[in-house]
């Protein structure tokens, strides 16, 4: 039996630099070993099932794969997952988007030519140990006193937030993933006046089967949760995938207690799978 498949490039207006999905329509009918080992095929960093919403107030209920196993949320599969849902002839019922994941539902719009999130609520907020960042550090390959801060920014994957001192330390990161004790989000900032605000990637351990992610969006809707409005503007552009040498460009907007992460969305592939 065909399904529909589209393989979306988000964070980028530029074709080939941001962060491809693989997004599979109409998906109820393959099992969770057969959506497992398209993800393991795909080798992408998310490969995304469109099913039938079970909550009414749903549009559509989305399950979200790394090639390592399930996530119950990720950031740029979810802006993927809405543009290829909207691009096949979905309709939403409201004037928003409301998709459902294992984290519940999460709310998208579309915003200045481009498709925002809300962030979803953290899980896990707040200091982490000391002992952990000592940890975190020897992976990163850097002293426990290069890290400025750091906090829990849990959305789902379970990432850990450190601030180094400035972008180009964050750059000069060569991190040791077999030792990662946590999925691990870095973050500097650029001098003032620079394009984007802040420089991040993502580091995730090897059982997701990642490595390093291009780019990121529920680290940067944490990251917004965390740093937006304090030490970031209640508005910023963050730059990431430099390091792998994609050109990502996340959107980040406080407005009130909601957080919303967007950016650019563009199919790049479009056909059937069969299975």
């Amino acid at each position: 039996m065909p399904f529909e498949f589209r393989q979306v490039d988000v964070f980028s207006p530029e074709p080939l630099l941001g962060n491809p999905v693989a997004v599979v329509h109409d998906a109820d009918a393959l099992t969770d070993e057969q959506m497992a080992a398209f993800a393991r095929w795909t080798n992408l960093s998310e490969t995304t099932f469109l099913l039938a919403p079970t909550d009414p107030s749903a549009d559509y209920r989305l399950r979200i794969f790394t090639p390592g196993g399930e996530l119950p949320f990720a950031g740029h599969p979810t802006l993927g997952s809405a543009h290829a849902w909207l691009e096949a002839g979905g309709a939403p019922r409201g004037d928003e988007i409301v998709q459902e994941c294992a984290v519940g539902l999460v709310t998208l719009r579309r915003d200045e030519g481009r498709l925002s999130f809300a962030a979803p609520p953290l899980a896990r907020s707040g200091p982490v140990d000391d002992e952990l960042l000592v940890r975190i550090a020897d992976a990163l390959g850097i002293a426990r006193g290069a890290i400025v801060e750091a906090a829990w920014c849990d959305n789902g994957p379970g990432w850990v937030g450190v601030r180094l001192a400035d972008a180009a330390a964050v750059l000069d990161l060569r991190p040791d993933f077999a030792a990662l004790p946590a999925d691990v989000g870095a973050v500097g900032l650029h001098d003032e006046g620079a394009e984007c605000a802040i420089e991040v990637r993502a580091f995730c351990m090897p059982e997701m089967g990642l490595g390093e992610d291009p780019v990121t969006g529920s680290l940067n809707a944490a990251l917004g949760q965390w740093l937006a409005g304090s030490v970031l503007p209640d508005a910023y552009v963050a730059s990431q995938g430099t390091a792998l040498q994609r050109r990502g460009r996340v959107h980040v907007r406080r407005d009130g207690d909601a957080v919303w992460v967007g950016g650019a969305t563009t199919t790049t592939i479009r056909g059937e799978l069969t299975l």
